[in-house]
């Protein structure tokens, strides 16, 4: 396994690969590491990066900042950025000093006569004037400290403290958080709650278990005040990954959950569903007059009932509800450490079954992301001019899969693989987000933030899923790759420009609007699109892409520029639909030779009606394949089935079919078959081919 040391060398690797390929400084470059890390633990939402920094005796620095007014919560990063070549300590007093920097420039973008001296187009204004117009509505601002260095002792709980009126709560991803969060591929981070100590209280429950060793269940009255202290203090780390990015995708509070509280506090409990929560252990005590108190838990996540519990927090702090009165019931069931992963999405994905998390909500194990990554480990990309080998591009459905394939096996092993899958060639499913919904035109989507723009392309696909699944194939996947070539090139583009040198800032904003303003204008006036199938053959892009990418990108910069005059914040105005249509109406005379990286409406049709026809032979084998898998098991699988009641005349009889040896079966039997298994693993049963 890999030592702290090699994925300290390794983070820094990443940050230099990284700064060069982008054109940017290394400084920004952790902070997007690090940012998008915290945003899919559940540390805060996706920031913006805005660079802030005043030296001397009253300084103050601020590096990112995310808005959340429907929920009062206002987010503000400071990087803490090491350049040295071993790993520094980081101690009480450093941390302390951190997060004075924040306090004062916080306290000071509350006050008109600062806001009125700072330049409107810095990043300064940018964040100022956003904590400034916003800031009756936060009731809390959480801060955190991006640091390469190592905390020196970790703290038992969160700090937290006024500052102006507002409540701060304070948090650190120091190296070796990273790290564990980096490696754990998703599962949740463990976060371990005192109840007894952080909030004087204890839980009590009633088991509802045998005693068994994997798992433990209890039955829990959640007062109201202390499940809103949780979620103050924890925030979205709480809640399961898929739980909440559905609840930062959607702000709207729950009305009916607010009117509940307002006015029949006393018939909450009776008139609301609850929470399911998982745990990986607690600690429990028996109470003096009979029964049991949990004291500690550790591993928290709420798996259902997000919006219930952000709800009341939302009650406490904007109706000034009185909580007293308000009960939840929680189900907690608490299982062993090392079947977390395993069973902690069955529990998501069957409480949330009959509400309005779709399918789609747990997205990272749909169908999609799932054929997107067994493409990409097949599929060879043509072989790079100057390279010496074909190598291919790493779809990471799950975070961290890339890099736990580093932190085993010998250097040798290590080489080969990094031969085959070089680390500029992984493209994560956010990523792919990005780039799909760019090429759709829809850069007001892309630049409100990874999450949101994420789960917007969860319905979409979701939805498609079912009906036209044969067109995600490798054409698909081909097309996805070759619009993270032209992204990234533009990104680099803009990047080491002089235009954006004289001028920086809003990089990301520029880089998906350009290319939507090109991809747009070459549709709706000629009917053509971008010879995505040129790009991956070439793995690059052509010298007419270049030229036009190269004319457009700073007349979309100036364009967004020229905001109305109403509109103070331009990473705001970016993701707003009205900013699209003016930069979409741009005009700009593009190079004759860009003809040569074009594909005509008529040709790109052919194109993917070619693949889906090797996608459904290609699925006509792998389902033959599978079905021969399962001869053995037949017997099992019609016991299963007949015990839930899922057989039908024609399942029954291609199983009967099958388990004679005969898998040649109809176009009718194999839906019903597909069917059936799908309805099979929904109640538990495990494919394991």
């Amino acid at each position: 396994m890999q030592n702290i040391e090699e994925a300290y060398a390794e983070l820094w690797e990443d940050i230099k690969r990284e700064s060069f390929a982008f054109g940017q400084p290394q400084q920004e470059t952790f902070f997007n590491i690090y940012a998008a890390i915290a945003a899919e633990n559940g540390d805060c939402l996706d920031l913006t990066y805005t660079p802030v920094k005043k030296e001397g005796v009253r300084g103050y620095q601020v590096d990112g900042y995310a808005l959340d007014t429907e929920r009062g919560e206002l987010y503000l990063a400071i990087v803490d950025l090491r350049d040295d070549e071993d790993i520094e300590p980081l101690n009480q007093n450093q941390v302390d000093s951190l997060y004075t920097k924040v306090e004062r420039f916080y306290n000071n973008a509350i006050k008109s006569e600062y806001i009125n001296t700072i330049e409107e187009t810095s990043p300064t204004f940018q964040v100022a004037y956003s904590i400034y117009s916003d800031n009756a509505l936060f009731k809390r601002v959480r801060v955190i400290i991006f640091t390469n260095a190592k905390l020196a002792s970790r703290k038992k709980g969160v700090d937290s403290k006024e500052v102006s009126g507002k409540k701060f709560i304070y948090n650190i991803l120091d190296f070796s958080r990273y790290i564990d969060i980096v490696m754990s591929m998703g599962t949740p981070e463990p976060i371990e709650i005192d109840i007894e100590d952080e909030f004087q209280t204890t839980l009590p429950c009633l088991k509802a278990h045998t005693g068994g060793t994997e798992y433990a269940s209890y039955l829990v009255v959640m007062p109201g005040n202390l499940l809103s202290r949780l979620y103050e203090v924890y925030g979205a780390r709480l809640l399961e990954q898929n739980v909440r990015t559905f609840l930062q995708a959607r702000t709207k509070i729950n009305q009916g959950i607010i009117t509940t509280i307002e006015k029949y506090p006393q018939m909450f409990f009776a008139y609301n569903n609850g929470l399911t929560a998982t745990a990986s252990g607690v600690t429990t005590q028996e109470l003096d007059l009979g029964g049991t108190a949990i004291k500690t838990i550790k591993n928290l996540q709420i798996v259902n009932g997000g919006q219930t519990t952000a709800a009341i927090l939302y009650a406490r702090d904007s109706k000034k509800a009185n909580l007293d009165n308000v009960f939840v019931q929680m189900k907690l069931s608490v299982i062993s450490e090392d079947r977390v992963e395993e069973t902690i999405p069955k529990i998501s994905r069957y409480a949330n079954s009959q509400n309005k998390i779709s399918e789609a909500d747990f997205f990272s194990n749909h169908p999609f992301h799932i054929e997107m990554e067994k493409i990409s480990r097949r599929l060879s990309a043509p072989q790079k001019e100057g390279a010496f080998a074909a190598s291919k591009w790493f779809y990471e459905r799950a975070r961290g899969q890339y890099k736990n394939k580093f932190a085993y096996g010998k250097p040798s092993d290590k080489r080969k693989f990094e031969t085959e899958f070089p680390s500029d060639q992984v493209v994560t499913k956010t990523d792919l987000t990005k780039y799909a919904l760019t090429f759709d035109c829809q850069p007001h989507l892309v630049s409100q933030g990874a999450q949101k723009c994420f789960m917007h392309f969860a319905y979409i696909i979701g939805k498609d899923w079912e009906e036209n699944s044969n067109s995600y194939n490798d054409g698909y996947f081909k097309d996805v790759i070759a619009k993270a070539i032209v992204f990234r090139w533009t990104d680099k583009m803009v990047a080491q420009s002089q235009w954006y040198q004289d001028d920086r800032g809003y990089k990301a904003q520029i880089v998906t609007y350009t290319i939507a303003w090109l991809v747009n204008y070459l549709k709706v006036g000629f009917n053509h699109y971008l010879d995505l199938p040129q790009i991956w053959n070439k793995q690059s892009l052509c010298d007419g892409l270049k030229a036009a990418l190269e004319k457009v990108a700073p007349q979309v910069y100036l364009k967004i520029k020229d905001a109305p005059s109403n509109v103070k914040n331009l990473s705001e105005y970016c993701k707003k639909q009205v900013c699209w249509a003016a930069v979409s109406s741009l005009k700009v005379d593009l190079p004759g030779a860009l003809k040569t990286a074009l594909i005509s409406a008529d040709q790109l049709k052919l194109i993917k009606k070619d693949s889906i026809a090797v996608k459904k032979i290609t699925n006509e084998i792998e389902f033959e394949t599978r079905l021969l898998a399962l001869m053995p098991l037949m017997d099992e699988i019609m016991q299963f089935a007949r015990s839930r009641k899922l057989l039908s005349p024609k399942t029954l009889a291609a199983l009967s079919k099958i388990n004679s040896g005969n898998i040649m079966i109809s176009a009718s039997e194999k839906n019903a078959l597909e069917f059936l298994f799908k309805r099979m693993n929904e109640m538990g049963y495990e494919f394991n081919v």
